[in-house]
């Protein structure tokens, strides 16, 4: 794919080619000054800090307004980090970044491909989301389904640093691309977790609330007969790095009802999320339902009387 080179592009390559410098910093300071970044996003936020906030009322509505803003504070500053994560996922060596990790649960996606339908690693939008591919792929090959991006100057260079490091990266609605890649044997990255309503959604609990849910998991099991396994990344305190986790299989996923699918998966997630609740993509809009839309346009008018 051709690099865009017309002059509105420009700011963007100067940003990736800041990007690509900034990964020469010792790791300690890029964490530094990506939680500077972090605060500075926060300020610029606008609707995604609102998002956040509705969300965070609406999973924790029992906690203190300042420790919901606390969190919000952390999550921004963990989105300045990601940002610095990007960098290192894209152009840092391997030498480097295997310093920096520890994993587990590798047995149990061995075990999965000696089967020979291929193995899907569930996951979600976490901050660590770009770094935790890059690392698992110096343990072992893997495919990544991804949403393409609308700029094309971002689309084109994550997409080609993405293919380098990640064999081959698959748009989400290349759904027969996906499952090529399993009947081949191939393990495939997989994130359901950013909520659509359509036709094929379900909508089950999530942190107790209902929330429009991708039910497809069990269905791409189903047809390709691929193990399921949930797969996380955390990003530790300090300077220590990253734990990538492997959990055991899903049992009878491929059996699973849409409904049974979308709580199966949704409940996995927040017992993660809750483990690590900074670094959850609260900023996505996770709820889209009637009531986060009344809510909207009360807020609105709110504002609009003042």
């Amino acid at each position: 794919m051709k690099a865009p080179l017309h002059p509105k592009y420009w700011i963007g390559w100067l940003g990736f080619g800041l990007l690509r410098l900034a990964i020469l910093l010792p790791y300690p300071l890029q964490l530094r000054v990506g939680r500077g970044l972090g605060v500075i996003m926060q300020k610029l936020a606008g609707r995604r800090q609102r998002v956040a906030e509705y969300n965070l009322r609406v999973c924790y509505p029992d906690w203190s307004e300042d420790k919901r803003q606390h969190l919000i504070r952390e999550h921004f500053k963990a989105l300045g980090i990601a940002l610095f994560e990007i960098g290192m996922c894209w152009w840092a060596s391997d030498r480097r970044l295997k310093r920096l990790v520890r994993i587990e649960g590798l047995e149990h996606l061995d075990a999965a491909l000696e089967k020979g339908k291929g193995a899907i690693l569930l996951s979600a939008h976490f901050t660590t989301l770009e770094i935790g591919g890059r690392l698992l792929s110096l343990y072992r090959p893997f495919h990544l389904m991804y949403r393409p991006n609308r700029n094309a100057l971002l689309e084109t260079i994550s997409k080609n640093r993405r293919e380098a490091h990640f064999e081959k990266a698959i748009p989400r609605d290349s759904v027969r691309e996906l499952l090529k890649s399993l009947k081949n044997n191939m393990t495939v990255w997989y994130a359901p977790d950013q909520g659509y309503q359509g036709s094929n959604s379900v909508t089950v609990p999530f942190f107790g609330v209902p929330a429009p849910t991708n039910p497809a998991t069990h269905r791409l099991a189903r047809i390709s007969g691929a193990t399921v396994m949930p797969f996380w990344v955390e990003r530790l305190p300090g300077k220590q790095g990253y734990q990538l986790r492997i959990d055991p299989p899903i049992e009878g996923m491929a059996e699973m009802s849409p409904e049974e699918d979308g709580a199966t998966v949704n409940k996995l997630i927040e017992a993660e999320a809750r483990k690590i609740p900074e670094q959850y993509l609260w900023t996505h809009n996770r709820f889209k339902t009637t009531e986060h839309r009344k809510h909207e346009k009360r807020r609105k008018k709110q504002g609009d009387s003042r």
